[in-house]
């Protein structure tokens, strides 16, 4: 009886120190295959994007480089060497867009603008500001940055915008700068 306990302990540590030998440390090796997980899904360079709609041209992209994250879970794209976009309204009149880096959160629809921001309309127009967020479904745009807005009529230097695409409505904070109004005669006497 003891020899037959004798062997199955044998048995016992053989198939122990096979399977401790065999066991790896793979720790390292998951570390490595997780942290790709966050690497971009692709990288292009020198890019041009023309976006259409009917048809009709509505807007053409250029950037020097685009990273693209949409392989994370919340899925952005990046143009870390800046961005220039022009925009075509149905006359097919320019608008343009330029900055030093944006950002597209893709769920969203949310672009964030950086760095010597400038937004130039076909009318003359012009935004200056360091940052600028475009909200591309509801053609808003928003920055709590100082900026500086130019037209014919306006020169308005400010904390904090809130406006439309056309600048038809928008709300500011602190505001400077000069605003030309009309005068209208009051009619009682």
């Amino acid at each position: 009886m003891t020899k037959k306990i004798t062997i199955y302990k044998n048995w016992v540590i053989v198939l122990s120190i096979t399977l401790f030998c065999s066991c790896i440390d793979n720790t390292e090796a998951l570390i490595d295959l997780n942290s790709f997980k966050d690497q971009p899904v692709g990288t292009a360079f020198d890019i041009r994007l023309v976006y259409t709609d009917s048809l009709r041209i509505s807007a053409v992209l250029s950037s020097s480089k685009h990273v693209d994250y949409t392989n994370l879970p919340f899925k952005y794209s990046e143009f870390p060497e800046g961005v220039n976009v022009i925009f075509y309204d149905k006359d097919n009149d320019e608008n343009e867009v330029r900055a030093d880096y944006a950002i597209l959160y893709e769920s969203t629809k949310l672009v964030d603008l950086q760095g010597n921001v400038i937004l130039k309309s076909k009318s003359g127009a012009e935004l200056i500001t360091d940052q600028l967020f475009w909200d591309s479904d509801n053609d808003w745009m928003f920055t709590e940055n100082e900026f500086i807005y130019k037209d014919v009529d306006y020169e308005i230097n400010a904390i904090r915008l809130d406006t439309n695409k056309e600048f038809t409505k928008f709300k500011t904070g602190e505001l400077t700068g000069k605003i030309s109004v009309k005068e209208i005669q009051d009619s009682i006497k």
